[in-house]
């Protein structure tokens, strides 16, 4: 382990998008943006900023247009949002976004549970937003849902994925994020899962994003990057989970996932100390602790707790 490690690995923050999305009271835009604005200033240089899935199924992410047009960030920051359908599409072509992020399921089960639609009407659907933002010189990225385990299913197998994966790379998808959805991975099948991928996929169009239900998300950093992965996806203070699986804790928090490859004398070009201050900008406006480890040490060190005044905007639903 911890042999040709890369000496740069990309930081996707989606903490704006999954990992708000869960949460039970709704955020005002205004908050909304503070947050994306102080994480634009950490050095991240990719953030997922909002959906543009209906407000009937995301009730949280219905100002996502409003947050799109509103922010304002410097020129390098790569901002995406997530999109189902060409609907979608329009209103993020609408918020001049230069990336798009499309999803899917590896599994029958949760594709059903999650959008209504089978695996092959799910790709027809998407094959049409992806021509259209190709035409739109847009780049494409595709969460891949439950790729180690389905709620539903139970373990998935690797050639289901690799079948999926194949098949989104040949529509024109620059990127695929094999999503850990309810934190059942190990690094044994993390390490089998990319092994066999990268057979016939590019490494670098392979992303990984985990959630740390059961507490290894950092462990399967390690055996991602040892498979070769350098673009990992976090959410600010852990914040997050899937409406659609049940059982899914937290995202893997961007800090200890910063902390950790600096540890290992990997650059970022993310400030840490900087994220500690977005994590607690995060809990002041839900008013409630995160649990991201790197956080809560940092915080508890500084006796700093998440403010729960009147001065946090939120709006019930």
């Amino acid at each position: 382990m911890l042999e040709n490690l890369p000496e740069y690995v990309k930081v996707v923050e989606v903490g704006p998008r999954d990992g708000l999305q869960n949460e039970e009271q709704l955020v005002a835009a205004c908050d909304k943006i503070r947050l994306i604005e102080a994480l634009a200033q950490t050095g991240l240089k990719h953030i997922e900023i909002t959906s543009f899935v209906s407000p009937k199924w995301i009730p949280q992410l219905a100002d996502g247009l409003e947050v799109a047009q509103t922010i304002k960030l410097p020129q390098d920051i790569v901002t995406s949002a997530l999109v189902p359908n060409l609907i979608g599409y329009e209103k993020a072509k609408l918020a001049k976004l230069p990336e798009i992020a499309i999803f899917m399921s590896a599994t029958e089960a949760h594709s059903q549970k999650n959008i209504n639609k089978s695996i092959a009407s799910a790709l027809s659907t998407l094959a049409e937003v992806i021509e259209r933002a190709k035409k739109n010189s847009k780049r494409v990225r595709c969460y891949l849902s439950v790729v180690f385990e389905c709620p539903y299913e139970g373990p998935v197998a690797v050639k289901k994925v690799a079948d999926i994966s194949e098949k989104l790379i040949s529509l024109g998808v620059d990127e695929i994020a094999l999503s850990d959805t309810i934190g059942a991975a190990t690094p044994k099948t993390v390490l089998n899962l990319i092994n066999q991928l990268t057979e016939k996929i590019n490494h670098r169009q392979l992303a990984l994003h985990f959630h740390d239900t059961r507490g290894t998300a950092l462990v399967n950093v390690l055996a991602g990057l040892e498979a070769g992965i350098t673009t990992f996806d976090a959410s600010i203070g852990g914040m997050g989970g899937c409406p659609y699986a049940p059982g899914a804790a937290g995202n893997l928090a961007t800090e200890d996932l910063v902390y950790l490859l600096h540890s290992l004398g990997i650059a970022t070009g993310v400030d840490l100390e900087k994220l500690i201050t977005c994590g607690h900008l995060a809990e002041t406006i839900l008013g409630k602790q995160l649990p991201g480890r790197y956080l809560r040490s940092a915080l508890t060190k500084t006796n700093e707790q998440p403010s729960k005044s009147g001065n946090v905007r939120l709006i019930t639903q």
